[in-house]
């Protein structure tokens, strides 16, 4: 217990700024578009992913990656702000999430978009109500439990990521899969962005994303693979318009969601306490579990605004603590500018249109890494634990049976339709079986 306080102590001592303090305005500028920056792609990424995979327009898909902008602006000042019970009163920045991009999928091809944000607004009451026995919910969801399913997250993207890499759906239809240009063009990126990554230069690390999805996107427009003309028109204000492509709602759709939901609760508690830690704000006691169940809680909540506002469910974006690590400003006023940032440029159409028309290889290039990245952090989570003989029979039976469903979806063909979208998902199946396993293991001991 005086460790942690030392640590915190510790961290407050290197901060330039903290939580409550506000900074002159151009450092508050500089810190905010330095955030944006480390956060702008894993934002508009699973809109531009979930509308390729299906085939929505370029005007929808703009839309989508509006709205995700939009969402994650509002998702971010509550976070920050803290209304009443809602958020966490901390820098913490919210965005669209990579780990609904499957189920999401899943729930899209059977039911459409109406289908996908009921599923969303719906699912999040589970965040919701664990926010409020958090206590309870962390004695089940276990760090075991969150390692597996954070893997099989991973796990199931990075068969999207492969797919956009070899030119995407399109291209599976029209016989250009696996092309030397669509593989070159994934190349190129990934390369690029290994490159900048291991730059000396913070500067060049953060932005190596961005970079990278730049430079393969100058090489695709020089090569013929990008059309402007395909957009008619970049002008005028996008408006939010809830409910735009109406609500449906799907029993299967929304258990498969609310599973993520279940997982996204726990790694909230964990970005909530390390923010905490590194704002030099206390990991124990009653302000920090009121803290860490009002960011939960907005978590939930946020995600079901999202759903109204026709976007896809928003989490803490853990890669800021590192940002404000290297800046040393932890003043959650930052917050309010990066939440201004991102509404300012989720109302402007040209934004998402832009990104409407990213290449499929040049994205899935850069999101093969991320998505990589995300099941590297889950085994990481897993190798934390003591991994006994029990552990390794959770661990066994959760992949077996969550890796069985993505590796081979027709197992469950002569299955009743209910079970069919509940478990088609590898991360649904998986997370189900690693929470009863563990579970019922824990009974027996």
């Amino acid at each position: 217990m005086e460790k942690t306080t030392k640590n915190a102590e510790d961290f407050k001592a290197d901060l330039i700024y903290g939580l409550n303090d506000r900074p002159p305005l151009k450092e508050t500028l500089f810190a905010a578009l330095q955030h944006l920056l480390a956060i702008f792609v894993a934002i508009v990424t699973p809109p531009l992913i979930i509308a390729g995979a299906l085939k929505l327009d370029y005007v929808t898909t703009g839309f989508l990656v509006s709205m995700a902008l939009f969402a994650s602006g509002i998702s971010t000042f509550i976070q920050c702000k803290r209304l009443g019970p809602i958020g966490c009163g901390l820098l913490c920045i919210q965005g669209t999430s990579f780990s609904f991009i499957s189920p999401i999928i899943g729930a899209g091809l059977t039911g459409g978009l109406s289908t996908v944000f009921g599923a969303t607004i719906f699912g999040s009451t589970v965040e919701m109500l664990i926010s409020r026995v958090l206590r309870y919910t962390r004695k089940i969801i276990t760090p075991l439990v969150s390692g597996i399913v954070v893997t099989l997250i991973g796990l199931s993207l990075i068969k999207v990521g492969v797919i956009s890499c070899g030119g995407g759906f399109s291209a599976m239809e029209n016989g250009t899969f696996g092309s030397m240009e669509n593989l070159g063009l994934a190349a190129l990126v990934i390369v690029s962005i290994l490159i900048f990554n291991r730059s000396s230069n913070k500067y060049l690390r953060m932005s190596s994303i961005v970079i990278g999805l730049l430079i393969g996107y100058v090489v695709s427009y020089f090569i013929g693979r990008i059309d402007f003309s395909a957009i008619t028109s970049y002008g005028g204000f996008n408006v939010p318009v809830p409910f735009r492509y109406g609500i449906d709602f799907d029993i299967g759709a929304i258990i498969s969601l609310g599973i993520v939901y279940l997982i996204t609760a726990i790694e909230a508690y964990g970005d909530v306490t390390a923010n905490s830690l590194i704002s030099g704000e206390p990991v124990v006691g009653d302000k920090f579990i009121k803290r860490a169940s009002g960011g939960i809680l907005a978590d939930g909540f946020n995600s079901m605004l999202a759903g109204i506002l026709n976007s896809f469910p928003n989490s803490i974006f853990a890669q800021n603590n590192g940002m404000i690590q290297l800046t040393g400003v932890a003043s959650r006023y930052v917050g309010y500018f990066i939440a201004l940032f991102l509404i300012i440029l989720g109302v402007f159409p040209a934004v998402g249109l832009v990104f409407s028309l990213i290449p499929d290889p040049v994205l899935g290039g850069a999101t093969l890494l991320m998505f990589g990245t995300v099941a590297a952090s889950g085994i990481r989570i897993i190798a934390s634990q003591h991994l006994n003989r029990k552990a390794m029979l959770v661990m066994g039976l959760s992949f077996s049976l969550g890796l069985s469903v993505e590796l081979v979806p027709d197992i469950l063909s002569h299955m009743p339709d209910t079970i069919k979208h509940i478990f088609s998902s590898g991360i649904t199946t998986g997370g189900i079986v690693a929470i009863l396993s563990n579970f019922l293991i824990r009974i027996k001991e």
